[in-house]
């Protein structure tokens, strides 16, 4: 049994909290929800934590999973955050998805603590937490990754050892560029095809049997159809992904136009009052341009 912290307990992080429990560990909890973290040590015999600071003083491998770059340096190298507490020779894993310029930097505040870092942003949304089957992209220190990698082997099926600090960062960012701009494609495709009278069924039939098949268009075109907008993955945090994105290639000098585009169109989503709805959402905002709306035959009227 391995002595383990979790910090950030939302869509991912509850269920990817509840696995670690589950296979025996334990595990100490934060949230910056409390009752999250009351809640689960309840139900699943773990240890309820006040700060981040007191959870690492628990632990020899701490994950954190929150929200931005801000939140995850905050609960790090902030004041009550885990640089405070943390014991010499464990090692901190942090499965946000933040700036790989922060990565490097608290790689290295941490190491002269002599604490390990490792950067292991995730993919596979709320079914691939509570299944325990995502897909994990993992920079720093190849031996650290080596000592971690049974515990990630619980929370997932799909490892990518991607190199040094800010490589698995690297990796989750180039993903999520073409995420986003698959579905903006799939969002102006299918806005097209219903407003020229093609069923929207019968297109992503279409879709399916070509070239253009994609498995991100596979799963959420039938939530758009039915117009099912429930959070997996919402506006809010592909778009700050986007903005990391941005971020990265304007370090790097590449020019992302299309990005670019896709940007402005989940800034125009979450201005429209969809930032805490599915990504898929933001083809309202081409619907409501154009007077068309994307259904299932079944749910029109």
């Amino acid at each position: 049994m391995a002595e383990l912290g979790f910090l950030g307990l939302g869509i991912m992080g509850y269920p990817m909290a509840r696995h670690l429990l589950r296979a025996g560990h334990s595990v100490a909890l934060w949230s910056h929800t409390s009752s999250k973290a009351k809640q689960l040590a309840q139900d699943e015999k773990g240890i309820f934590c006040a700060t981040p600071k007191e959870v690492a003083e628990k632990a020899d491998v701490v994950f954190l999973c929150v929200g931005d770059t801000d939140m995850s340096a905050r609960v790090t190298l902030g004041e009550g955050g885990l640089i405070e507490g943390v014991r010499p020779g464990a090692a901190i894993v942090d499965c946000s998805t933040v700036s790989v310029a922060y990565a490097r930097r608290a790689a290295a505040t941490l190491k002269e603590r002599g604490v390990d870092f490792l950067d292991a942003p995730c993919t596979g949304s709320r079914p691939g937490a509570e299944g325990a089957t995502l897909t994990f992209m993992i920079g720093g220190e190849a031996a650290v990754y080596e000592k971690v990698k049974p515990l990630f082997e619980v929370m997932g099926k799909r490892l990518y050892y991607c190199g040094g600090t800010g490589m698995g960062l690297a990796a989750k960012l180039s993903q999520n560029l073409i995420l986003c701009n698959i579905l903006q494609a799939f969002n102006e495709g299918i806005v097209l095809s219903t407003r020229a009278g093609v069923d929207p069924e019968l297109m992503l039939d279409i879709l399916d049997n070509s070239a253009a098949k994609s498995g991100l268009i596979a799963f959420k075109a039938p939530y758009v159809f039915r117009r099912d907008f429930s959070t997996n993955f919402s506006v809010r945090w592909m778009h700050k992904d986007i903005c990391l994105i941005l971020e990265e290639a304007n370090e790097l000098q590449i020019p992302l136009p299309l990005t670019a585009t896709t940007q402005q169109v989940f800034r125009s989503a979450i201005a429209r009052g969809f930032a805490d709805e599915d990504m898929c959402s933001t083809i309202k905002v081409l619907e409501g341009i154009t007077g068309v709306e994307v259904k299932s035959a079944s749910k029109k009227s």
